[in-house]
């Protein structure tokens, strides 16, 4: 019978503490939305504007560090509000980690988590590959692009920038792009989106590298190769080091998302959320200061 990530975990610990971490993102981003949404429908204006650029309260800016370095790049001059928003929103995300906005935030994520979660289901293997590096090269193009046409060409056709207008704008037009973005990781690449293509994502990983949150393996001893963390994470390859590393039992990669995941489903409670710092002393006399794991 086809293992389901997940189940081992609810039938050890109990259904919720094997989903807290899915239902916490699931109402963190109903929550943003719902904030941006209050505005036009209620009249009552905590955020306004979009995840690009929002005041809270008509008084905090919040400016998306990606696309205000796109603007710089561009040749265009923010305003200090901007500028000040921006760096905000940096320093946030270097507290819980820059992917954290993709499982935290982003507007898509419940549609590619929906699109994995059908392949479990419906057993849809195989499917067509892609070069993770490729987004790489995408956030190279988004920033060159930029650079060369004086605007920021990418948000043009950013799948993210148009749904998450959409929804705070009620454009019926960001449906057929959540829909396409579902379609083309339900049937053609897994995790395709996220996973292979999304150059913020790219950008918000090289913030993560030197995040303070992270998912660790304080009990990575108990582990039993069920491998069911692997099945639900969505960027698995960074798990490894963790698990299976000879240094501490920490998730290092900028690329890891902070979701939680991994956490829920794993049966032997291998993992938590620590810090960048965690199982790593400073030694007093060894050689050059070096570190030692614990």
């Amino acid at each position: 019978m086809r293992r389901i990530p997940g189940r081992a975990a609810a039938a050890r610990r109990g259904w919720l503490s094997a989903h807290k971490w899915l239902l916490a993102r699931r109402a963190s981003q109903a929550a943003v939305f719902g904030l941006f949404l209050l505005g036009p429908l209620a009249g009552v204006w905590i955020l306004r504007g979009n995840l690009s650029s929002s005041l809270v309260l008509d008084t905090i800016p919040l400016t998306d560090p990606f696309l205000l370095l796109q603007t710089l790049l561009a040749g265009h001059a923010p305003e200090l509000t901007a500028l000040a928003g921006g760096a905000l929103v940096l320093a946030g995300y270097l507290v819980v980690g820059g992917r954290a906005y993709c499982a935290w935030v982003c507007p898509l994520n419940p549609v590619t988590d929906l699109a994995a979660w059908l392949r479990r289901r419906l057993g849809i293997g195989g499917g067509g590959r892609i070069d993770p590096r490729l987004r790489w090269a995408l956030l190279a193009v988004a920033f060159g692009g930029a650079a060369l046409t004086g605007t920021a060409l990418w948000e043009l056709v950013n799948p993210v920038s148009i749904v998450q207008r959409g929804i705070v704008f009620l454009l019926a037009p960001a449906a057929w792009v959540a829909l396409a973005v579902f379609l083309f990781d339900l049937l053609v690449v897994p995790r395709g989106w996220c996973g292979r293509l999304c150059p913020a994502g790219a950008f918000w990983g090289v913030v993560g590298q030197a995040a303070l949150l992270r998912v660790t393996a304080p009990r990575r001893e108990r582990c039993d190769r069920c491998m069911d963390c692997y099945a639900a994470c969505p960027e698995p390859q960074v798990l490894r080091p963790a698990l299976e590393g000879a240094g501490a039992p920490l998730v290092a990669s900028g690329m890891c998302t902070n979701c939680g995941r991994c956490i829920d489903v794993c049966p032997q409670d291998v993992f938590r959320f620590g810090t960048r710092f965690h199982g790593k002393t400073m030694t007093a006399g060894l050689p050059g200061g070096r570190e030692e794991t614990t």
